[in-house]
């Protein structure tokens, strides 16, 4: 942009097709594919169920991205979820669902991401002068630095954010391809890939409860509904491509472990770092570190993107908290909402660290996240039902396919994601003397927000 170009006051329309794939793709595939896949191969009993589940888990988010097609094209605006919410429910149920957000939801997605980040710089970078010596340090450090600098690069435009996105996606793609041809184009292992096992050691329901979570992200394109050009043909192909483009290559990724080191090889939890190991020594095995890091990368900048649009959206709609509605013409970007998101999630990285040590910080922020998160896409799924009771006049240029089957499979498998959310976190109790810190945390948080949004509501009636 030209110095003396207008300086935008609003989001434009500048994500092309391929941006938009390029979100789904790099927020879904972050370090979820190489940290599930050696549990999901092991409680399996064949290389047949192994690709039951992901195509099963494939097939759900499949259904749940032909909801989100439906309530984004009818209401192509900022903040996605909270858009749909407030208009199925009321203005309270959405901004309690943006306080989650803010406070847990998302902070704590942005915070798992960076252990695991940490955890493999802290492999590349253990001997170099940026390490303290002290692993547990060292993943506070790692996490929470690299928070800052993600943040500093959205908060620099939507031009710089994409372009970060476009790359860090492109480069993670581009390093499961490699792993694919070396697994397919070198000598197999000796172990059939048609080995079966025992099914008292398999457990298919814990298998696709990994499966889902690692396919979670795609739907957070509809936070940035109002910034994709040509929204009715876009966020459909977008979706619709982005999904069907991480299932294929997940299958790949499977398909090709599974022939080079066998079914009970991938069960190993370093599955990949031995296999590449195994063929290129030490610099192979840096490498799978390095490309662990960048696909984190690439999932902490799209969500830090996606998600500072629902705070843009809540203030540009709550006289409470409007100065987060001001969009940054100098940047082009939503620049304080993205400062205060980036806060938040240096805050539960740092405290999480502290608290529960820096290896356990991501399953801590696991069980912290994901109740308050299905609770929420539980109402998302029926607000499809809702808003068409609610709103039958309203335009929607692309409708659910196969209603009212799609949206009570994607209902059905939200319930089925939040009774295993809540089971963690009760296991994750009983591994505690009184109670858990994300317990507190997230009981202090939804505390607060009730009575916030109860104060917003008496202030927007005066």
């Amino acid at each position: 942009m030209s110095a003396n170009a207008p300086q935008p006051s609003a989001p434009r329309r500048q994500l092309t097709l391929f941006d938009s794939v390029c979100i789904i793709a790099g927020i879904v595939i972050g370090a979820g594919i190489y940290e599930t896949t050696p549990a999901i191969a092991g409680n399996v009993t064949s290389l047949t169920q192994l690709m039951w589940v992901w195509v099963l888990g494939g097939l759900i988010s499949l259904a749940g991205a032909l909801c989100y097609v439906e309530l984004a094209t009818a209401a192509p605006e900022e903040g996605g979820d909270y858009v749909y919410l407030t208009r199925a429910y009321g203005r309270h149920v959405g901004f309690l669902f943006a306080w989650a957000e803010f406070w847990i939801v998302r902070p704590g997605s942005v915070g798992m991401m960076a252990f695991v980040f940490a955890r493999f710089a802290h492999e590349l970078l253990q001997a170099t002068p940026l390490s303290t010596g002290h692993k547990g340090s060292d993943f506070v450090i790692y996490a929470a630095s690299t928070i800052i600098v993600i943040t500093i690069v959205n908060v620099l435009g939507v031009r710089t954010g994409k372009a970060t996105q476009n790359l860090l996606t492109v480069l993670k793609v581009t390093g499961l391809a490699l792993i694919f041809a070396v697994a397919v184009f070198t000598p197999s292992a000796t172990v059939p890939a048609a080995e079966t096992r025992d099914a008292l050691h398999s457990d298919f329901r814990l298998a696709l409860i990994l499966a889902l979570f690692t396919y979670g992200g795609w739907n957070d394109l509809c936070f940035v509904a109002a910034e994709v050009k040509d929204p009715e043909r876009n966020i459909l192909r977008s979706l619709g491509l982005g999904v069907g483009l991480i299932v294929v290559i997940y299958l790949l990724f499977n398909l090709a472990l599974a022939r080079a080191t066998g079914l009970d090889g991938m069960s190993n939890s370093t599955v990949v770092s031995d296999f590449i190991g195994t063929r290129f020594g030490d610099i192979g095995r840096r490498a799978i570190s390095l490309l662990i890091c960048l696909s984190c990368l690439g999932a902490i900048n799209g969500t830090l993107f996606a998600g500072s649009r629902i705070y843009y959206a809540v203030g540009t709609e709550h006289r409470f908290i409007a100065w987060l509605g001001k969009w940054n013409g100098k940047f082009d970007s939503p620049a304080r909402a993205l400062i205060l998101q980036g806060a938040t999630a240096f805050f539960w990285v740092v405290a999480f660290g502290l608290l529960a040590g820096g290896e356990e910080g991501f399953l801590r922020l696991l069980a912290f996240t994901s109740p308050v998160f299905w609770t929420f896409a539980i109402l998302v799924s029926l607000s499809v039902f809702v808003l068409r009771y609610r709103q039958p006049d309203l335009p929607r240029p692309h409708k659910v396919v196969l209603f009212p089957i799609t949206p009570i499979v994607f209902f059905l498998s939200c319930v089925f994601m939040l009774h295993a959310a809540f089971t963690y976190a009760q296991f994750l109790q009983s591994q505690s003397e009184g109670m858990s810190p994300e317990a507190i945390a997230t009981g202090c948080v939804l505390i607060a927000g009730t009575a916030v949004t109860f104060l917003e509501a008496r202030t927007s009636a005066s």
